[in-house]
């Protein structure tokens, strides 16, 4: 069964032969290819909050107000109060009234203004409220330019979440991906909410496996340039490439360690695809275990202590947890004749991963201290888990409906959206950490 689920995921670098490399296109716009948002569900409990209108505005060449509302929406942990219809709507602390705002059932009130400078700049300011203990939680401003007044809006939604939430907010991180369309791959970067698309890399070649560096300014991924499965790590600053792995065989699923010095990766240059330790800027790999049984799709725990990976040795695949320095392998999962791909959340205590039962594949959790397991998703074909840096959210691929898009889903399984783009199928994401900038 492991190796049908091995060879389906490297089908997607294989579904296209072309006869030449298209080559590198560093930090190239691709505005044309950007994702949109669908929120598809939500449920549990959410905190009302209400954004009114930051002042001036409409004179502003980026709106801010509806940028926040859509991040603090798409986190599933919010629901917005509804300020339509809403005379003299506040944009000083000295216009609210907490009263009125605390009978429309809000918790949470944000109120701001964007003021345009002599330099062609803009002043941006915000402030959140506590509507029932009628008090200011936050007050911040932010001087930028033009061009950075979507980032300003990432920052504010992060402020706000981390108040009201008591941990950091994501809006501002990065996300990696790749775009297949027509002949070409493309591995792609862009903002948190699909905004921003940049490619890192074309090619007529496959491109899989994208994983971002712990400092977020490098990405792993394999690439088939060569006509054979490369490692590859991408400096995202200067583009700088380095080729880790090209052994013969298979050489494909990167992981990294968290100080970012070493990779595991898959190997089959003994004649079977096992898990070799390697230095992140290449150099003789180490074999992590002698193994009979097709063994990959490793992670590293975040202590760097332990790998988490799948194998097929006690028949269909499973998850296992092996030392990293080697050793026996101790078996995680039992519920389920089908499980691969495991990725640990960012705090070590769930790992996501893709269950196949009934012939769907769906994304389900782990948690390892109590064994349990639960489904997140519906399927029918999900793969490739990647958490949020907070841990509240996992990114993954979707191939429902015949296009591939990414979705994503809160730990819990109780709130989704999906992120999709007209130019073709978007697949295998990676959530790059905090401070992934990238290249912006």
């Amino acid at each position: 069964m492991v190796k049908t689920h091995y060879m389906y995921s490297r089908s997607n670098f294989f579904c296209t032969v072309a006869s030449c490399v298209a080559g590198l296109l560093i930090f190239a716009s691709t505005a044309h290819a950007q994702l949109t948002i669908n929120v598809e569900t939500s449920s549990g409990r959410q905190v009302p909050i209400a954004i009114a209108p930051f002042a001036q505005e409409a004179n502003a060449p980026q709106n801010i107000t509806p940028l926040i509302a859509d991040n603090l929406v798409r986190s599933g942990m919010f629901r917005i109060v509804n300020t339509v219809g809403i005379s003299n709507l506040p944009t000083e602390p000295s216009q609210v009234n907490f009263i009125d705002w605390s009978g429309r059932s809000t918790e949470a009130l944000v109120i701001g203004g964007i003021k345009p400078l002599a330099d062609g700049r803009f002043e941006v300011n915000f402030r959140l409220f506590d509507v029932a203990k009628q008090n200011q939680l936050a007050t911040t401003s932010y001087t930028v330019s033009a061009s950075q007044l979507r980032a300003t809006a990432h920052k504010i939604s992060d402020e706000i979440y981390e108040k009201l939430i008591g941990e950091k907010g994501v809006f501002s991180t990065r996300i990696a991906y790749v775009l297949k369309r027509g002949p070409k791959f493309e591995l792609q970067v862009a903002d948190a909410d699909g905004f921003n698309p940049q490619a890192v890399l074309s090619s007529l070649e496959p491109i899989g496996s994208p994983k971002w560096s712990p400092d977020g300014n490098k990405i792993a991924y394999v690439s088939f340039e060569s006509r054979k499965s490369t490692v590859i790590v991408q400096d995202l600053v200067t583009g700088q490439r380095k080729v880790v792995a090209s052994f013969r065989g298979d050489n494909t699923a990167p992981s990294w360690s968290p100080d970012g010095s070493k990779l595991a990766i898959s190997l089959s240059k003994d004649d079977i695809s096992q898990i070799y330790i390697i230095a992140s800027n290449g150099g003789e790999p180490k074999r992590l275990m002698q193994s009979s049984a097709i063994d990959s799709g490793a992670a590293f725990t975040p202590d760097g202590k332990d790998i988490i990976f799948f194998s097929d040795r006690s028949g269909g695949p499973q998850l296992y947890r092996v030392p990293v320095t080697g050793g026996e392998a101790k078996r995680l999962t039992f519920e389920g004749t089908y499980n691969t791909t495991p990725r640990l959340s960012p705090d070590g205590k769930l790992i996501a991963f893709v269950n196949r039962e009934g012939g769907k594949l769906r994304i389900a959790t782990f948690e390892i201290a109590t064994g349990q397991r639960n489904i997140v998703t519906n399927g029918p074909l999900d793969d490739s888990p990647s958490f949020s840096p907070n841990g509240r959210m996992i990114l993954y691929e979707d191939k429902s409906g015949g296009r591939g898009k990414l979705g994503g889903v809160s730990v819990d399984g109780r709130f989704n959206y999906k992120l999709s783009s007209q130019a073709g199928d978007v697949r295998e994401p990676a959530w790059g950490p905090f401070g992934s900038s990238g290249a912006r």
